[in-house]
């Protein structure tokens, strides 16, 4: 089990955006793999502030994107409107 270190010299938030881009870049989370902040605290045990912080920094450098009503999920961007 992985632990975020809540006194550590780097944010939580960053720490943990830190484990999620790895197992995006590495394919432990393939593109299309749902990512809910519930899912987060539980594995990792922390805040849901933490949890969002760590999905907004994963959504502004485009390896997640988030649709209304449906979640945050793995790619380079929503799919293409038909």
């Amino acid at each position: 089990m992985i632990v975020i270190d809540p006194t550590g010299p780097i944010a939580p938030y960053q720490q943990l955006a830190r484990i999620l881009r790895k197992r995006i870049t590495n394919g432990t989370l393939p593109a299309g793999t749902r990512i809910t902040e519930s899912d987060i605290t539980e594995e990792f045990e922390v805040a849901r502030n933490t949890a969002r912080s760590a999905l907004a920094i994963l959504r502004d450098e485009g390896l997640i994107y988030t649709m209304p009503q449906r979640g945050s999920y793995v790619g380079q961007g929503p799919p293409e409107a038909d």
